[in-house]
């Protein structure tokens, strides 16, 4: 029997949970199929996703098929919780991308491809809902070649399209065997010389879908089960294995981190190679200390069991990590694939409603950060704010609905604000000295500032000599500077940049006659710590910084006769469109606009092309604001930016 950690994706609404529900009615884990709209299905678990009708949590059930034991993963479909999606894209050996015979390729539905394809993933195609009014399986497939992949394999075909009667008829045509042929020479050659066989034909498909080169179509209805089991033998066919060693070390990967009933954490993971043991003590990476198994679950023909062992392959519920966070490695780190989605771009001021304890909602923001790290937490101890990073408005209306309804809060947000970062502009260098114009630290510090390239991070670097003082005094320089980075001058992260330390020094460990350390003669990490934000932001003064805020490309289809009502519009919402192409009756508008007006142009583009509008939008780059006076925001930390607040705060001595 081998293993397969199988993820489901799809475009909102396309019929992904559907279909998971079909599944595991199919291959007998339940005997009755629940239905989004009725809140009664496996892997909506959530009592917000039952009443919204939408996934927001990824689950992972477990069922067999013949000798292959798939471990599904139901994903959210709503671009708002792409993070969440994300995580599970990691684990997986196969995927099904759901697409509506309907509704037809949708912008999600590019994105998730898009990155499918990047991390090479085998992926098979399923287009849902062929008995729903409207269903055209050649337009969509049409469309899937146009805008997901090029190398798309029809699996057969779609009879009485539109009707309760829809069914799928299977067989490769002509289609498969020029997509094939594309990617394997020896197999044209045996079609003209015409001894290519059936088995060689099939053997070719199964390569190529598992090298993630051909991307096999189905067709067929999630409610009705047309198609499904023709879906199952290509899961158990064409999709590989999971591989890895169980004898091998230890290395797993944590994809999502839950709150048991009595609020223990509860993670997710998968283990890519060794087994997992109840009572051993495994390391979380190698910055972190280890941790002990208490408890091991795998999942199991629709549910989870407990099991002493856990081995290559498989995916786990552990318990007993107190520390663990979502990312994290267990054992050895595994390369890891990097981020696949763009980052929040948004941000919001969580208020307390009546009667609702700060504290209580800190704490509570606290545990849906565990569970989502890209809900980025940022708390303001003087206003006593605390502001969330977010991916659009949806987000934010769940992230209310889940602390009333699981943590009893009352709360409501202000309004969503663009998620900006700082650049640096120029050069700009600065250094105190031990003892002299009124350091109060026993540490030298000097470091420059330089831009570097979009996209390249923060970089530290050393101009003196690694042995000239302890190498702690160093790692605190630099763990500082990233910190301190995360408000520039502007309240910003600071990114793309270069810091040198340029000048260093200390003083040795003092000691009197008889008596211990002398801290006021000796230098500390302490010091350098404090020493760091001072130096740093007088470099970032001179070499001044510009405030960015993140621009989305956008994607629009619409009617050629809505353009001109959908330009000023455009326009009003500093929206440019880079190239406009008119196809027919439908015209194709490309460009870029800032993320904040992204949301108002998805509420308006309906009113504007009589709801037949389609709007596709994703991160694409930082731009500096050139309109109005560049956004600042309030500072979270002791203030570097002003002298006397920050050593009042630091050290409570104030410098002359």
């Amino acid at each position: 029997m081998h293993l397969l950690n199988l993820g489901i994706l799809a475009h909102v609404d396309a019929g992904k949970t559907s279909l998971t529900e079909r599944l595991l009615h199919s291959v007998g884990v339940i005997d009755e199929i629940g239905r989004v709209d009725d809140g009664n299905t496996q892997t909506d678990t959530l009592a917000l996703e039952r009443r919204r009708g939408i996934t927001i949590k990824s689950a992972v059930v477990s069922f067999a098929v013949d000798d292959v034991t798939v471990n599904l993963i139901d994903t959210p479909g709503h671009p708002d919780f792409i993070a969440e999606v994300e995580r599970v894209l990691g684990v997986l050996d196969g995927a099904v991308l759901v697409v509506s015979a309907v509704e037809g390729v949708q912008a999600q539905t590019r994105v998730l491809m898009r990155t499918l394809r990047r991390l090479r993933i085998p992926t098979l195609v399923f287009v849902n809902k062929i008995d729903r009014r409207g269903a055209d399986c050649d337009r969509v497939l049409r469309a899937i070649v146009e805008r997901l992949t090029p190398s798309a394999v029809p699996m057969g075909a779609a009879a009485r399209l539109g009707t309760p009667g829809a069914h799928f008829v299977p067989g490769l045509g002509p289609a498969a065997l020029d997509v094939l042929a594309e990617q394997d020479d020896d197999l044209l050659g045996a079609y003209v010389e015409g001894t290519l066989s059936g088995a060689r034909l099939r053997a070719a498909l199964v390569d190529g879908t598992r090298q993630a080169v051909v991307h096999p179509v189905y067709f067929g209805s999630a409610v009705t089960g047309a198609g499904v089991d023709q879906l199952i033998d290509g899961v158990k066919e064409l999709l590989p294995a999971a591989d890895g060693d169980p004898d091998g070390p230890l290395s797993g990967t944590v994809f999502k981190v839950e709150r048991g009933p009595a609020g223990e954490k509860v993670a997710y993971a998968r283990i890519f190679s060794g087994t997992l043991r109840t009572r051993a003590h495994v390391p979380l990476g190698d910055l972190r200390e280890e941790g002990r198994i208490t408890a091991i679950s795998v999942f199991d023909h629709g549910t989870h069991v407990r099991r002493d062992t856990v081995s290559a392959g498989r995916i786990a519920k552990v318990w007993g990590l107190a520390d663990i966070r979502i990312g994290d490695p267990l054992g050895e780190l595994r390369k890891a694939h990097g981020q696949f989605f763009a980052p929040p771009t948004l941000e919001t001021v969580v208020v307390p409603g009546p009667g609702t304890d700060g504290g209580a909602l800190h704490l509570a923001l606290t545990r849906l950060a565990e569970q989502d790290p890209l809900i980025g937490l940022r708390h303001d101890e003087v206003r006593r704010e605390t502001s969330v990073s977010l991916y659009g408005e949806v987000q934010k209306e769940v992230v209310q609905a889940t602390l009333a309804d699981e943590f009893g809060l009352d709360v409501t947000f202000r309004q969503t604000t663009p998620l900006c970062v700082e650049r640096p502009a120029g050069t700009g260098a600065a250094a105190e000295f031990i003892k002299k114009d009124a350091n109060p630290f026993l540490a030298t510090v000097g470091l420059r500032v330089d831009p570097a390239p979009t996209g390249s991070g923060i970089d530290f670097r050393l101009e003196v000599e690694l042995g000239s003082m302890p190498y702690a005094f160093f790692k605190a320089v630099e763990d500082t500077v990233r910190d301190t980075l995360g408000q520039g001058l502007d309240g910003w992260q600071v990114v793309d940049c270069t810091v040198t330390m340029t000048h260093c020094g200390y003083w040795p460990r003092q000691s009197h006659s008889h008596q211990g350390f002398d801290k006021s003669m000796s230098s500390t990490g302490a010091d350098f710590r404090g020493l760091t934000p001072l130096v740093l932001v007088e470099a970032l003064r001179r070499a001044g910084t510009r405030v960015c805020e993140p621009v989305h490309r956008f994607r629009l289809e619409a009617p050629a006769d809505a353009l001109g009502g959908l330009l000023p519009v455009l326009a009003a919402l500093r929206a440019v469109p880079r190239t406009t192409e008119t196809r027919g009756e439908l015209c194709v508008l490309e460009g870029v606009v800032p993320a904040h007006r992204v949301h108002e142009l998805e509420q308006r583009l309906p009113g504007l092309t009589r709801g037949e509008g389609e709007l596709e939008s994703a991160f694409d780059h930082y731009e500096p604001v050139t309109h109005g006076t560049a956004p600042r925001r309030p500072r979270t930390d002791n203030n570097p930016l002003n002298r006397r607040e920050y050593l009042l705060n630091v050290t409570r001595r104030v410098g002359t």
